[in-house]
């Protein structure tokens, strides 16, 4: 059963024409998928559309998920500086009209299972990059998404921090097994957090092709070193060059 669905969606804007398009894609129940394409393909209005932030110029966006079971993590953590993490976390459930007492107990909670249980009163001006990118998914996570989209939530962090958190982001999946579609350049990254990832061409972005990935999720120790994730790279690399060429 898919969760989210484009059908041979298309975006136009007025100030620089097609942005994205022809394009499909269905997510189904549990399954993480990344988007990969040259820069300016239309990778983040696709997730825009599927976040029901934007709306196509043509073909259909199909969704699921009801009102509070979409949740998006974005490049950068956009988080409210004079809040707390503990507020920052509890902010969309706020929103949403759920009690102060248990937004703040849930969020509590969320950032316990992002690594931040101590840090609860700290502003993000004396939280670390990595540490501010927790609290972000921490917010994401407390309102229990079942579609969770995430727009290059590690771009601006240190290979160390992104191989840590991209750990952290699966152990979180494999705990409530939300959907997940996210956005990222680099392929390595794409072929160890996802079960498929899909390739675009250049702008206005269509589909290049795609690959499944063998392995299980979340990924063993050693799990980069294997032939098969060395191989699946090296398809993407190859999918990543035709779609630069199409």
């Amino acid at each position: 059963m898919s969760v989210a669905a484009l059908s041979e969606v298309e975006v136009d804007y007025a100030s620089r024409g097609r942005a994205l398009g022809p394009f499909s894609l269905a997510v189904g129940e549990g399954e993480i998928v990344a988007l990969v394409g040259p820069s300016g393909c239309g990778k983040s209005t696709a997730l825009r559309l599927l976040a029901g932030l934007e709306q196509p110029s043509r073909g259909e966006v199909r969704r699921t998920p009801g009102r509070g079971e979409t949740s998006v993590v974005f490049q950068a953590p956009t988080l409210a500086p004079w809040l707390s993490a503990r507020a920052n976390a509890a902010l969309p459930l706020e929103l949403a009209g759920v009690a102060r007492g248990e937004a703040r107990q849930r969020a509590d909670a969320a950032l316990a299972r992002v690594g931040l249980s101590g840090a609860e009163t700290a502003r993000p001006a004396q939280l670390s990059g990595g540490m501010a990118m927790r609290v972000s998914l921490a917010r994401a996570l407390a309102t229990e998404p079942r579609l969770l989209l995430l727009d290059e939530p590690f771009a601006a962090l240190d290979e160390i921090t992104r191989r840590a958190l991209a750990d952290d982001v699966l152990g979180l999946w494999a705990q409530s097994r939300p959907a997940i579609v996210f956005v990222t350049h680099n392929v390595e990254e794409a072929v160890y957090m996802a079960g498929r990832v899909v390739v675009m061409t250049r702008g206005p972005g269509r589909t290049a092709g795609e690959a499944r990935v063998a392995g299980p999720l979340p990924r063993p120790a050693g799990f980069r070193t294997t032939e098969a994730f060395r191989d699946t790279v090296e398809a993407v690399s190859g999918l990543l060059g035709q779609g630069m060429a199409a």
